[in-house]
């Protein structure tokens, strides 16, 4: 029989995340008690006035195809809502509502990517936007995002690696999995790069509401010159808790949308109307739903990253933004896959290995503290546990 797998799958990666996912709940069936600090969902429950919005939809008969590029509806409440707390003036004829963030990725990649064309593309970085360059035949270029730098971007690294065959540059702010917020400083310097090198920026803002410490998300789409070579990227997942809801958007010129809706159309027609009607209601009737849930992320960070450093052995930074502590773990006599292997055996914590996020997170573990205040605490003494157990054997 002929090889029916497409030999593009190859250049695939499995999700990593996933693996770690899969295996604690195989070990949860078995009737063991795992904490998951492993998942990138927030705990919280979609905030009540949005499920009532959908089922209102529902029982409206909001049941069928929407326009490709999503409702006028909800393109106008995205673009309000860029003017309004991100600055940027986008026209609702701007705006493309996708199936999530994840079809996104896919979309804009698919759009501008050649095959032989390189990307620059953050490392550590959630692996969508390597898998799907590869599947495209394109070229994914790492620069570094380095704890000793605070996690931002290397302006210089960035420069020496932009070549001929630069199409596009990622960033994805706040980051995931450093929990880092790129400073005004460094998105001013990826924009000079982008505009003197004429290349396009693709935007990852899914955490941007999740937010610490007074700190300010800068959509880099606002900065001079930037708004007609920027793919804005965001979604409802994270900030409203509807991650199972998959509902996202893009923002970028006219044009661009019109190519874009080619491979959106083909591909999944149109969000759920339904869930398109939510949606707007999510973004014009919002009260402190987001900033009580970010003031409750922030105790579960604040206990989290004083009782990690506290631990011999390990260290960590204070995320800024998302809900990602990445743990430092470099002076354990372990790589970050066994070390994941070895709290998940042993101490029946769930966290995703550094490594899962590229060459750079090799030494780190991605802790999610999205997760209840009682399991964070109790997270943490059986890491303390796990680490002081390895001190104890060797």
């Amino acid at each position: 029989m002929k090889k029916i797998i497409a030999e593009r799958m190859d250049k695939l990666i499995p999700s990593g995340i996933r693996k770690v996912y899969e295996k604690a709940f195989a070990m949860e069936r078995a009737g063991e008690t795992v904490l998951h600090f492993e998942s990138g969902r927030p705990d919280f429950d979609t905030p009540e006035y949005i499920k009532r919005a959908v089922i209102e939809s529902v029982q409206e008969g909001d049941v069928f195809y929407t326009s490709n590029f999503g409702t006028n509806e909800l393109r106008e409440a995205i673009a309000e809502k860029l003017q309004r707390e991100n600055n940027v003036a986008y026209d609702p004829s701007e705006v493309l509502v996708t199936v999530g963030l994840s079809e996104a990725v896919f979309d804009v990649l698919c759009t501008i990517l050649n095959e032989g064309d390189e990307i620059l593309i953050p490392d550590p970085v959630w692996m969508n936007y390597i898998n799907v360059s590869r599947l495209l035949g394109a070229v994914p270029v790492s620069y570094r995002l380095t704890e000793e730098n605070g996690f931002q971007a290397n302006l210089e690294e960035i420069r020496r690696k932009v070549t001929a065959k630069t199409k596009a540059l990622v960033i994805v702010t706040p980051n995931n999995p450093t929990g880092g917020v790129l400073s005004e400083q460094t998105l001013k310097g990826i924009a000079d790069i982008a505009i003197s090198n004429d290349i396009w920026v693709i935007s990852d803002e899914i955490y941007e509401r999740l937010i610490y410490d007074g700190e300010k998300h800068i959509s880099i789409a606002s900065l001079p010159g930037m708004k007609e070579r920027t793919f804005t990227m965001n979604g409802f997942s994270k900030a409203y808790s509807m991650t199972g809801w998959r509902i996202g958007y893009v923002a970028a010129p006219k044009e661009m949308i019109a190519a874009l809706n080619k491979i959106h159309q083909h591909n999944t027609i149109c969000s759920p109307s339904f869930v398109q009607k939510a949606s707007v209601i999510a973004l014009r009737n919002e009260t402190t739903e987001v900033a009580d849930m970010v003031k409750e992320y922030q105790r579960r960070r604040d206990y989290a990253v004083k009782a990690i450093n506290a631990i011999d052995g390990l260290s960590c930074l204070c995320p800024k933004g998302a809900f990602y502590i990445f743990i430092n773990i470099k002076q354990l006599p372990m790589t970050s896959a066994e070390f994941a292997e070895y709290l998940l055996t042993i101490a029946k914590i769930a966290c995703i290995p550094g490594d899962v996020f590229g060459a750079g997170g090799e030494g780190y573990l991605r802790m999610s503290f999205a997760d209840s205040y009682e399991n964070i605490v109790e997270g943490c003494r059986r890491l303390k546990k796990a680490v002081d157990s390895l001190s104890e054997d060797n």
